[in-house]
């Protein structure tokens, strides 16, 4: 297997028995600070703009509908312009040089929105935001994989939990931006940041060239969707990640309407997130190195059957609180298991493919098709909707137990 040493090992299991000092050390010798800064950035941005956003369009005019419609096409156009940004990365071999001119192009068009006003001006200026923010997560997961097995010094769910507890410090802050400076802060403020990660990718490195030769046109997502480890780890996380529409979606007003209070509700939120940086920084590498990725993705899929299934059976603050505790095992376990599969599965000039078709298939689609769902479901079920979701995730677990199987023909 490409990486072992002269004892057999990977990386990941040479990093793994190192000392903690000292992997701490090698960690900030190599990529690893520059891989934060940009997954710091990028979350960070995504924090604080998207909260208020919504509340932003309202004040230059839009009305619901309208803000309905503008957000909507963003969302298609997420959905078109990330696999052509893969594409192109892999076609001329420039990952690194993608992605740094679509952090440019995002943080340059979000203060577009400054001038904007009414509906047309802000829907072009939306899609175009979409256009260039699409394949920003799954390029830079792509770059800092290939790091994290090159240089055998860090995890990549370290750098992935660092972009969640960005995530959760930008929300943060954008509310204080807000009460200080009005809704305008917000573009200014996610615009920099855009910014700051386009610096930033400068300072990470490239991948490797590739000894390979790079299929051209549809051949390399006809290669891609032909393998059917590829094709099921697809499913598995369309029906797990996507199973968490409902509960992004209608959460708080189930909540809400059983009378707990916004405290409690901001503190139930609060842990979910909390439990997501300790699995991709802590629990979730330890886990997937004795499990393997099947088995990882299997106990994810588990832990939805479960959160769901105490969703739609109580609204008691003790057993939601437990129940919160498991979107760590939900999201980030099996985003882990996901990765490690992709390296397994997909071939080096594919990788950047591979990335935005999961981002795309996997959770976009999955996400936007299971929202529109999600309305009608808790409208005739109310809390009774989550069970659906539990339907999903029990679909998912023989699906993900058969990600071992196979290994050979991916």
């Amino acid at each position: 297997m490409a990486g072992m040493d002269a004892t057999g090992k990977t990386p990941a299991a040479r990093r793994a028995a190192a000392p903690a000092a000292r992997r701490a050390a090698a960690a900030a010798r190599g990529s690893f600070p520059a891989f934060v800064l940009l997954q710091g950035a990028l979350y960070a941005a995504y924090g604080t703009e998207a909260p208020f956003l919504p509340s932003f369009l309202g004040e230059r005019g839009l009305s619901p509908g309208e803000i309905g419609v503008a957000l909507a096409a963003g969302t298609l156009m997420r959905l078109a312009a990330g696999p052509v940004a893969g594409h192109l990365a892999d076609r001329y071999d420039a990952t690194r040089l993608v992605l740094g001119s679509a952090a440019a192009a995002a943080g340059l068009i979000s203060f577009a929105y400054l001038l904007g006003h009414g509906f047309w001006p802000l829907l072009a200026i939306g899609v175009a935001h979409a256009a260039a923010i699409a394949a920003l997560a799954p390029l830079a997961d792509t770059l800092a994989l290939a790091a994290a097995e090159r240089e055998g010094t860090f995890s990549y769910g370290w750098v992935r939990g660092a972009g969640s507890a960005a995530f959760v410090l930008g929300t943060l802050a954008s509310g204080q931006l807000v009460a200080w400076a009005g809704l305008a802060s917000i573009i200014v403020s996610s615009g920099a940041l855009f910014l700051a990660m386009a610096l930033a990718a400068a300072r990470v490195p490239p991948a490797p060239r590739r000894q390979e030769a790079t299929s051209l046109g549809l051949d390399g997502l006809r290669d891609l969707l032909a393998r059917p480890r590829f094709r099921r780890m697809l499913l598995v996380a369309a029906l797990v990640i996507g199973s968490q529409a409902l509960n992004d979606a209608f959460a708080v007003i189930c909540w809400r309407e059983a009378g707990i209070g916004a405290g409690t509700i901001s503190l139930l939120w609060s842990e979910a997130v909390a439990s997501e940086v300790v699995v991709f920084v802590l629990a979730g590498p330890w886990l997937l190195a004795r499990l393997g990725p099947a088995r990882a993705a299997t106990l994810a899929a588990l832990a939805g059957v479960a959160r769901w299934s105490l969703m739609a059976s109580t609204t008691a603050v003790p057993i939601l609180a437990v129940g919160q505790l498991a979107h760590g095992l939900t999201f980030a376990l099996l985003h882990l298991a996901n990765m490690r599969l992709i390296a397994e599965i997909v071939p080096e000039r594919l990788a950047a493919t591979s990335q935005t078709l999961y981002g795309t298939l996997g959770l976009g689609l999955a996400s936007a098709v299971l929202t529109a769902a999600a309305g009608l479901l808790y409208g005739h079920l109310g809390a009774g909707a989550f069970w659906a979701m539990a339907a999903l995730c029990a679909a998912a677990v023989p699906l993900a137990a058969g990600l071992g199987r196979g290994a050979a023909a991916a």
